[in-house]
């Protein structure tokens, strides 16, 4: 929704190509922007937790039935440090700052989920597969600097340069193997680990091999504490018409090189179990270590301390806006009168890309200034969460603070336990014409 709203300084963040008709702009430390956004695909709260008759065994079932390997849980925070920027010259405007950022993503590993729920008696000869385990979660921050050019009355472009300093990672991919159940010939059962392979990597997490549990650590890592990234946006603005306009932007195109406070486990092999039997053994044998001894051996697993490229996850933006209503005018940094209309409406394309495959989101919108000063946003979009998440968002300025707030899913908010998705954003910037 913040996607070239209003003219807000933030809005330079998702492309930094589009327009800013201001001479800097200060935003206030730790208040300028800050997000909040967390989301679960396929249920909510409620189908687990909402008080009827059925029992919470029957919910769990019914969630896991309708759930999918593909289906995930998203969780998204950010806050603006810092932020600042300033005209350099007639056509050229600087910003720059220092943001953290919490990004996690966990896909539900349905037959993990399902074979902890209703164990494997009702699953004989069903391959339960290791690959659905696969996550990713960042914490880190962000020091940027971009630069918006206006190269004609119709073309503006723009770049950012990031830094990124990474103080948790962990996250697995590429995961494989099977757990199977079928009837045995000298049991019962017969259990079969097939071709496991696992790697589960870890950055920040351990240092000198004790968990890192003190907050002030992670945070002190966000600002080049950590381990250190680069990443590039790019973006556009341009006028087809007065009153049609395209933009478009790609974000976080980038990488983290994880070298510090590794632990990286891997596991492979195969086992297979069927059961133990008992002897008569005045020796005391023990039978539970054998087993273990054999598992270990069977399945390896093991630790190394090996660097890794972690890559950010993308974003794509596509916007198109029409402008129309009463015409009217607003002073700009160089004394000049821009003209505007008091209304527009238009259609955004989003997408991002996550480790199973791409997210996207369709978004059409309606914006509507009511005076210089205060404008309005209504959204209706389309997403992976629902078919109708509807938002609101809101920019006021008074002398030279200016305030923002906008709300995500708002038909939920009456319930939202029954809400797939809630997100928030509102922040305080001082703008200077």
């Amino acid at each position: 929704m913040l996607y070239d709203f209003a003219g807000l300084p933030q809005t330079l963040l998702l492309n930094p190509g589009l327009e800013v008709n201001y001479k800097y702009h200060i935003g206030l430390p730790l208040l300028s922007g800050v997000s909040s956004e967390i989301g679960v695909t396929s249920f909510s709260i409620a189908d687990i937790f909402a008080a009827d008759s059925r029992t919470i065994t029957d919910k769990i079932s019914t969630v896991l039935n309708a759930v999918s390997s593909s289906d995930y849980l998203k969780i998204n925070s950010q806050i603006e440090v810092f932020s600042a920027g300033f005209r350099f010259d007639q056509k050229t405007y600087v910003s720059f700052g220092f943001y953290q950022e919490l990004d996690a993503i966990v896909y539900l590993p349905k037959d993990a989920l399902t074979l902890a729920n209703e164990g494997n008696l009702a699953y004989l000869n069903k391959a339960f597969s290791i690959s659905q385990l696969l996550y990713k979660l960042d914490v880190l921050g962000v020091i940027h600097a971009g630069i918006t050019r206006k190269i004609n009355d119709q073309l503006t472009l723009g770049g950012r340069f990031k830094i990124y300093s990474s103080a948790l990672n962990l996250e697995s991919s590429d995961n494989s193997g099977t757990f199977t159940t079928n009837l045995g010939s000298n049991n019962i059962y017969v259990h079969y680990l097939e071709n496991i392979s696992t790697n589960f990597k870890t950055s920040g997490l351990i240092k000198n091999t004790e968990y890192v549990n003190d907050a002030s650590t992670y945070l002190k890592n966000t600002f080049l504490g950590g381990n250190l990234g680069v990443g590039v946006d790019f973006g556009l603005t341009y006028h087809i018409s007065p009153q049609l306009k395209f933009s478009g932007s790609i974000v976080d195109v980038g990488f983290i090189n994880h070298k510090k406070d590794i632990k990286n486990t891997v596991t492979s092999g195969s086992f297979t179990f069927e059961g133990i039997e008992f002897e008569f053994d005045p020796s005391n044998r023990n039978y539970w270590e054998e087993l273990e001894t054999a598992f270990k051996e069977q399945i390896l697993t093991t630790n190394n301390n090996e660097s890794y490229v972690s890559w950010r996850p993308a974003k794509l933006n596509a916007a198109v806006k029409y402008s129309f209503g009463e015409k009217r005018s607003k002073h700009c940094y160089d004394n000049t009168f821009k003209e505007f209309y008091t209304d527009a409406f238009g259609a955004q394309l989003y997408t991002v890309f996550r480790p199973l495959r791409q997210q996207f989101a369709l978004t059409g919108f309606y914006e509507k200034s009511f005076s210089n000063k205060v404008h309005a946003k209504v959204t209706y979009t389309v997403d992976n969460y629902s078919y109708y998440n509807i938002g609101v968002g809101i920019s006021t300025q008074v002398g030279k603070i200016n305030f923002y707030g906008i709300l995500d899913n708002i038909a939920e908010l009456s319930d939202i336990s029954n809400s797939n998705n809630i997100s928030l954003q509102f922040g305080f910037n001082l703008l200077f014409n």
